[in-house]
């Protein structure tokens, strides 16, 4: 077994990890990012691609607690809850419920809107324009209805925005048919939400931020890390399966698998997966030209380079359980019923774990009580949009400059 020393390491090569190691190593740091997979790897590599900086309403909403019973009776609905890993999810959910109050949903939306808001700026500072405008579309993103009703919490939703200042616009369902042709006549209104944008292909995006890293001085292990031991005078020892790993500063990025690590340090996180799917329809006979957020179904479609991705559900069942691919099956169905068009003839199907808190929130800054540990996960539906913004201020505050966003509600210690 090895030993090497290394000034910061940075464990986990997704969008968060891979960002906050970049501009680590822009700020003047020795940087090492280890991770047994490649760069982009895992929810990296299948998320919906959308970069939303105009978006800031989380996942816990008004009335969450009267759907726990249909979350534990649908298997195939948008959201389930495995009924044998209820009780250890249940912690989590009471606090996800919790967030779900009014006035806690526009505060967090409130540190959403500010972690989010310079996310493109971010992605150009890291990618430089001529790797942005490769893999970056700013062209907008679209939210629809089927039928005249308003979707449960349309109006909390619409309270957020007005809260903020986001410029969204109305269209109708000949606007609809315009932008979108061949779109299903089900399908009556929708709302572009021009500020935000989308990449053409999440894995290349974070490829690209490893690619720089590395052109940039920055070394890249294909290591798993299995714990972090603080050493006597300071500094830690992280423990991979082939090495000892120095280091004067560690950043834990490691998404869903984050508390495998920081449960043995005691570092309390309330961090749970939300276990997504998507389909990737291969040469799809139909391309939006932007993506479409369906807000009846809850699912979304993405035109990617690689063909079209249909992206959506959560699924409470922990890192474990074989993925269920009916639930991307269904999502098939969904596009097809969207777009009568597409034949779904050819596709691919991909389970990942988000990393998600109960609020929304990423958690971001240094570990209580552990000087040299620095946290940056938790992203869960909006690692694409935070990952670079999250990276940028962990950097910052390790590195001691001023963070530029107030840090503090993306700290540990808001779950005691």
């Amino acid at each position: 077994m090895t030993s090497a020393r290394h000034g910061t390491m940075v464990i986990g090569a997704g969008v968060a990890g891979m960002s906050a190691a970049l501009y680590l190593l822009r700020a003047g740091v020795s940087v090492a990012v280890i991770d047994p997979l490649p760069p982009g790897g895992g929810a990296s590599f299948g998320n919906a691609g959308l970069l939303s900086p105009d978006t800031a309403v989380p996942i816990a909403l008004p009335g969450m607690l009267r759907k726990v019973p249909g979350w534990l009776t649908d298997p195939l609905g948008p959201l389930s809850v495995r009924p044998g890993y209820f009780p250890t999810a249940l912690p989590w959910l009471l606090r996800w419920i919790e967030a779900g109050r009014l006035q806690r949903v526009m505060a967090i939306s409130d540190a959403m809107r500010a972690l989010h808001r310079e996310a493109m700026d971010c992605w150009k500072e890291l990618l430089g324009a001529g790797r942005y405008g490769e893999l970056i579309r700013p062209a907008g993103q679209v939210h629809v209805w089927e039928g005249d009703a308003d979707t449960a919490n349309a109006g909390v939703e619409r309270q957020v925005r007005e809260r903020h200042g986001i410029k969204t616009e109305p269209l109708t369902q000949d606007d609809l048919r315009q932008i979108f042709p061949g779109i299903a006549r089900e399908v009556t209104r929708g709302l572009l939400v021009p500020g935000n944008a989308y990449t053409v292909s999440p894995l290349r995006s974070v490829r690209a931020l490893a690619e720089l890293f590395q052109q940039e001085g920055g070394l890249l292990i294909h290591e798993r890390a299995m714990k972090l031991i603080p050493q006597d005078g300071g500094g830690w020892m992280v423990m991979t399966n082939t090495a000892n790993r120095l280091a004067d500063n560690v950043v834990v990025a490691s998404g869903a698998w984050s508390r495998q690590l920081l449960d043995p340090l005691g570092v309390t996180v309330a961090l749970e997966t939300e276990r997504g799917y998507h389909a990737m329809i291969l040469d799809p006979e139909v391309v939006p030209r932007l993506p479409i957020s369906n807000k009846t179904r809850a699912f979304g479609v993405t035109p990617m380079e690689d063909g079209l991705r249909v992206a959506g559900t959560v699924e409470i069942a922990g890192l474990d359980a074989p993925p269920n691919e009916a639930r991307a099956k269904i999502l098939v169905q969904h596009a097809k019923r969207m777009f009568p068009g597409l034949s779904g003839a050819k596709v691919s199907y991909w389970m990942g774990f988000r990393p998600s808190t109960p609020d929304s929130l990423p958690i971001l800054g240094p570990a209580p009580g552990r000087p040299g540990l620095h946290l940056a996960f938790g992203h869960g539906h909006f690692g694409m949009t935070g990952g670079p913004p999250s990276g940028r201020l962990v950097a910052r505050l390790l590195t001691g400059q001023p963070p530029g966003l107030d840090p503090k509600p993306y700290a540990a210690q808001r779950f005691g």
